[in-house]
């Protein structure tokens, strides 16, 4: 086992802020001299049904924590859920239903064990807890908070302010999620930078059970694929940890050198140290950024796709991108042995842009290729033959059939 000072400088790597670090410092010199491992709590509300890298910053640090190893309790909000974490949020959320959430929690479930060693991963749901609570408990919980704290929250002070509602049920939200913590009877929770409130909720709520309060570690949120938001489905700036391997990779070679670094610290599991080399190593010039870049895809898609698919990925993406060739197996389009415009061909057929006008506009660019050659001419007549290549924009690749 490692000396508790090595876990903290382990553990912490990346983290915002601990509170309270020299706590933890001294929980994990108790644990390595009883040898009872820590309970590490992290709670997901199953509102939407895929996970992507940026849920995953908090699974590596659980799986450090599993390594080193102490106890993870995966947490499955299932009642919280339904109520919807107003963090971040400007509005209430509407509320899910129970098929819903235990929907997406059975993906959550399949999904988390991709990052996790299954066999020492604890899943709970606070629905065995939280269901059995009755009203009077939950007048109880309520009177541990007053209002005026609650409106102390960036999101709830902000909706205040500018006149917009707030409905009861959410202040109950942060009250449920420290109960968790009681309930799970958790010595350290990990959690995002938006999550501090909860976060700190937890240690009070603990307090007035008579429980020691857990220590808290939050994590920054992982900024997406545009380089300036936090990544988010509906930002359309994520990468899904089920998309195809060749999304995974093609979405990582995408981001910006600076924000690789980011990705590097954060999803990847070489050192600090091997990082650091590879940077001076970039800056120095005797490491290309795309072969760091390309190094970080591979190890990301093998994650989740294990060895060959990762190297099939990048090979179909040198193909593309580097070699301007097209990867091997492509959607295909079966037309008539008969001319066809171009701007029919691409919208009509491949479905790749959405309007004429955007069709126009790609051709117009030269981003429209038959073979590997650029079309520029927006009146263009194909005569397709089958086995041709077509190539919307840098990523989209077609090949044409022709009907018998």
């Amino acid at each position: 086992m490692k000396a508790a000072a090595t876990q903290y400088k382990e553990l912490t790597r990346g983290a915002v802020e601990v509170i309270d670090a020299e706590s933890l410092r001294q929980r994990l010199q108790d644990s390595l001299q009883s040898g009872r491992p820590l309970r590490v709590k992290v709670g997901f509300d199953p509102s939407v049904p895929d996970l992507h890298l940026g849920h995953t910053v908090l699974l590596q640090k659980m799986r450090q924590f599993q390594d080193l190893g102490h106890e993870v309790l995966f947490l499955i909000g299932d009642f919280t859920g339904m109520i919807g974490d107003p963090s971040g949020k400007n509005v209430t959320r509407p509320p899910l239903s129970r098929d819903e959430i235990n929907q997406n929690a059975t993906t959550y479930k399949e999904q988390v064990f991709k990052v996790l060693d299954a066999k020492k991963t604890h899943i709970e749901f606070n629905s065995r807890w939280l269901d059995k609570l009755a009203s009077v408990d939950f007048i109880k919980l309520a009177a541990m908070e007053t209002v005026a704290r609650m409106l102390e929250r960036d999101d709830f002070h902000k909706r205040y302010k500018e006149g917009k509602s707030i409905s009861i049920h959410e202040f109950l939200y942060p009250l449920m999620q420290g109960y968790d913590s009681v309930a799970l009877k958790a010595d350290i929770e990990l959690g995002g930078t938006d999550q501090r409130f909860n976060l700190l909720m937890g240690r009070q709520i603990q307090k007035e059970f008579k429980q020691k309060p857990q220590d808290i570690m939050m994590m920054p949120l992982l900024v997406g694929t545009d380089g300036a938001q936090k990544m988010s489905k509906s930002l359309n700036n994520y990468i899904g940890i089920t998309e195809p391997p060749e999304e995974i990779y093609g979405k990582i070679m995408s981001i910006s050198d600076d924000l690789m670094w980011n990705y590097y610290e954060l999803l990847s599991s070489k050192s600090l140290k091997q990082i650091k080399a590879m940077q001076k190593q970039v800056e120095t010039g005797k490491l290309h950024p795309k072969q760091a870049k390309s190094d970080l895809a591979s190890e990301l898609t093998a994650r989740y796709w294990e060895e060959e698919a990762a190297k099939q990925a990048a090979n179909d993406f040198d193909k593309k991108f580097r070699q301007h060739q097209a990867p091997e197996e492509l959607p295909t389009i079966t037309l008539k042995p008969e001319p066809i415009g171009l701007i029919t061909l691409i919208r009509e057929h491949a479905k790749a842009v959405p309007s004429n006008s955007e069709a126009r506009r790609l051709i117009q660019q030269g981003g429209i290729k038959i073979d590997g050659q650029a079309i520029d001419d927006v009146h263009f007549m194909l005569k397709p033959q089958a086995g041709q290549t077509l190539q919307v924009g840098k990523k989209k690749w077609f090949r044409l059939l022709l009907k018998s």
